[in-house]
């Protein structure tokens, strides 16, 4: 049987919606065809706009980089699950969303999807996401990536101890996924940073193998 591979990555354009303060993505050409014999192009961005993956160095510290992370956490097995309705997702919303006991790697599709839907490129607080329980119950079982469609895996208005406990836990976080086409279920996921040497975050290209 083929395979059937879905990007789970948006575009980095300055069309994105951005964490207040960031100072999002601008692009720039130095060359341009035909008056130059190439193109050439540079770009800023802020490390995490887009999809993208927090290494423990951003929430705790002298803790490990990105170039310093496991690319076994990075590739494998991955169970996606949809949760609908509740915008601060506990441990007992997790308990009840059937999510298989082997799971080690966990995306999370919710309600973010209707800001995507509706084409909202402002930032939008009031997104799901989880809670210091959810967090913990994260920990508890042994889950070493969680994923989620919105830019932060804890509320706009909690304070830091969601990715706090899952940074001090060397939990893999990836954010502002692209789970539009993704139906419950296993896959298999490949997630890889850029090698940025002693920096917290990073875009990544996600993909999902069904």
């Amino acid at each position: 049987m083929e395979n059937v591979y879905i990007d789970i990555t948006y575009p980095i354009s300055s069309r994105l919606p951005k964490w207040h303060g960031s100072i999002g993505f601008e692009a720039k050409w130095h060359m341009l065809m035909p008056i130059e014999t190439n193109n050439l192009s540079s770009f800023t961005s802020d490390s995490h706009l887009g999809t993208h993956l927090d290494a423990p160095l951003h929430f705790v510290h002298k803790s490990k980089a990105i170039h310093e992370m496991d690319l076994n956490k990075l590739i494998g097995k991955t169970y996606v699950v949809e949760i609908r309705g509740i915008k601060s997702i506990t441990a007992t919303d997790l308990d009840n969303a059937n999510i298989p006991a082997n799971c080690t790697k966990l995306l999370l599709k919710t309600d973010n999807q209707f800001y995507w839907e509706q084409g909202l490129t402002e930032f939008q607080e009031d997104f799901s996401s989880i809670d210091v329980t959810g967090a913990q119950w994260v920990i508890d079982r042994g889950i070493h990536l969680i994923g989620i469609d919105y830019l932060s895996i804890q509320r706009f208005h909690d304070g830091p101890e969601t990715h706090q406990i899952l940074l001090q836990n060397e939990v893999v976080i990836v954010e502002t996924l692209n789970l539009e086409y993704v139906e419950t279920g296993w896959y298999d996921l490949i997630c890889l940073p850029l090698k940025l040497e002693g920096l917290e975050g990073s875009p990544v290209r996600a993909i999902l193998k069904k």
